[in-house]
């Protein structure tokens, strides 16, 4: 267990707990039938990408460098890098919002959070990192609790999972849409490929590798379940509408208990220091085996001087970022997601063609059924991301 697990609880990051508590908040439980769908086709895309790494023993990005030449690879690390940036910051700033609750000034969090993030991967080995992000990845239990702790209707919540139920309201389909590009982003098959390679699974171990991997899908949406389904009985019964993962854990205070209220901020805060050390690993591993440079957790500075440098970039733009006065936070995570949705559909595709060929893949292909279903998954996906960036590059079309 670990790449597919970690990776899966990663994917619950700052922009995706804010996602979850405004489907909540905002449209009950209508939404829940949205989640469960894509719960399958994350674990769908999740397992090609470790098939391809178990068996071929390389990541994605230099997969796709061998099989399609370098100016794709250079205009999918180009893209990467300008996402990743702002998913970076994205959860540096959830960092800082979930302690400021705790009266804890970014000034202080953010720094020290970044130099014990650059230290772990830095001084560490592959082991002891998988240890620390499973022990952060757990801090998003508390949202497992805070929903048992509030007046649920679990009747109408998991009719809700399985019954769809659609509006056309402009509001009600962008939440929607934002469901699945917080769920199935490219950084996480760049990273869940190349940590299964530096972990050193190979297609013997694969069997245990598969059960992490949907485990993993299954874990994370069980837990946006429980987030989205504490602010429908709470927030949403009483009207209040958020814009923010801190706004919902503030709003749960005088609704539902101090104690909710501190339990959704602790899991904001876990969940934001895992994945604002992965996405940077991810970006790493990706421009690294891109372009023929040494990578691996488990190797030196001096070693792999490109793969920390490139890690430690993007940690201190950060850092730099939340701490600069009157950025936008909100313009950063809103052009992150507009690069995500024009990256996400190229990376799918490169994901099936790999998988597809016998020269790559050998008997490990995909079989005709599975084949069917995955590019039905991918063709859902990005007619979705295209109107995802219509509406986002075109907002009078919300109107």
């Amino acid at each position: 267990m670990g790449p597919g697990l970690i990776t899966a609880c990663a994917d619950n990051d700052a922009g995706g707990i804010a996602t979850y508590s405004t489907a909540g908040a905002h449209y009950g439980y209508s939404l829940l039938w949205m989640l469960f769908a894509i719960t399958f086709s994350l674990a769908l895309c999740q397992e090609m990408c470790a098939r391809m790494g178990a068996v071929t023993g390389k990541g994605l990005s230099d997969l796709i460098r061998e099989e399609f030449g370098i100016r794709w690879t250079f205009f999918a690390m180009a893209v990467l890098l300008v996402a990743n940036v702002g998913v970076t910051i994205a959860d540096f700033a959830g960092i800082a919002a979930s302690l400021e609750i705790f009266g804890i000034t970014r000034y202080v969090s953010v720094p020290v959070a970044a130099l014990v993030i650059w230290l772990v991967i830095i001084k560490g080995s592959y082991r002891m990192m998988e240890y620390i992000f499973f022990v952060f990845g757990a801090f998003q239990l508390c949202y497992v609790v805070a929903g048992s702790l509030a007046p649920v209707h679990w009747g109408l919540a998991l009719r809700s999972l399985v019954i769809p139920s659609f509006r056309m309201d402009p509001g009600y389909l962008m939440i929607a849409i934002a469901m699945i590009g917080t769920t199935i982003t490219p950084w996480m098959q760049f990273y869940l490929q190349a940590s299964i390679v530096d972990k050193g699974i190979t297609a013997k171990l694969y069997k245990y590798e598969k059960a992490d991997v949907l485990f993993g899908a299954f874990v994370t949406d069980f837990i946006a379940f429980f987030i989205i389904v504490t602010c429908a009985a709470t927030l949403f019964s009483h009207g209040v509408r958020v814009e923010s993962a801190q706004d919902a854990a503030l709003a749960l205070a005088p609704i539902s208990s101090r104690f909710a209220s501190a339990l959704f901020a602790i899991g904001l805060f876990g969940a934001s220091i895992l994945t604002a050390s992965i996405v940077p690993l991810s970006t790493a591993y990706a421009v690294s085996e891109a372009f023929g440079f040494e990578s691996g957790v488990s190797k030196k500075f001096s070693e792999a001087p490109v793969f920390f440098g490139l890690f430690t970039f993007m940690i201190l733009v950060g850092v730099a970022a939340v701490l600069w006065p009157g950025l936008s936070l909100i313009k950063v995570m809103v052009l992150s997601q507009t690069v995500n949705g024009i990256l996400l559909p190229v990376v799918l595709i490169f994901i099936l063609l790999l998988v597809n060929r016998p020269e790559v893949m050998g008997k490990q292909v995909n079989g005709r059924i599975y084949n069917l279903v995955s590019w039905a998954t991918a063709a859902g996906i990005i007619l979705l991301t295209i109107l995802l960036l219509v509406t986002t590059l075109f907002p009078v079309m919300r109107g």
